[in-house]
């Protein structure tokens, strides 16, 4: 799995203008509404749920928000940048300010999983993270994402 298979060039939020958690998951399932065509409030839903089973912010300022939404297809992935980071609840208690949404079909088990470990090893390549921090077009943002695959495809 590549993550050209989650996230096309158009799911790129490259200054995501929120003050708190909520409201980045407000964001976030407002750009994954326009490209799934599911309804907005129910990603936010499903996101708002997840969360409260405990934050997905991993630490060091990124966050992997996720769920299944009934009536998705496929898997869809957003990613997000915020100029201030917010508090996101952290698991190292840190603010946020990259953002990976991940949305799945409701029987995508196995896959689901395989995609959050794929998104958290890409953030995890040497480099990458400052990067995208310093990054602030869309285009140059998805080509960092993407050139990480080919990267790591090689390694």
């Amino acid at each position: 799995m590549v993550l050209t298979d989650l996230i096309g060039p158009d799911a790129i939020v490259p200054a995501l203008k929120a003050n708190g958690k909520k409201q980045v998951l407000q964001e976030l399932s407002h750009h994954a509404a326009r490209l799934t065509g599911l309804d907005e409030r129910a990603i936010f839903d499903t996101l708002l749920q997840r969360e409260r089973l405990g934050s997905t912010g991993i630490g060091d300022g990124i966050a992997i928000p996720h769920g299944k939404p009934a009536g998705i297809d496929r898997m869809y992935a957003v990613f997000a940048r915020c100029d201030r980071p917010v508090d996101f609840e952290a698991l190292d208690g840190q603010p946020v300010d990259l953002f990976v949404l991940l949305l799945a079909p409701e029987g995508a088990g196995a896959d689901h999983l395989k995609a959050l470990a794929k998104v958290a090893r890409v953030l995890r390549t040497p480099g990458l993270v400052e990067t995208l921090r310093a990054t602030r077009d869309a285009e140059a943002i998805y080509a960092v994402l993407t050139g990480s695959d080919a990267a790591e495809a090689a390694a």
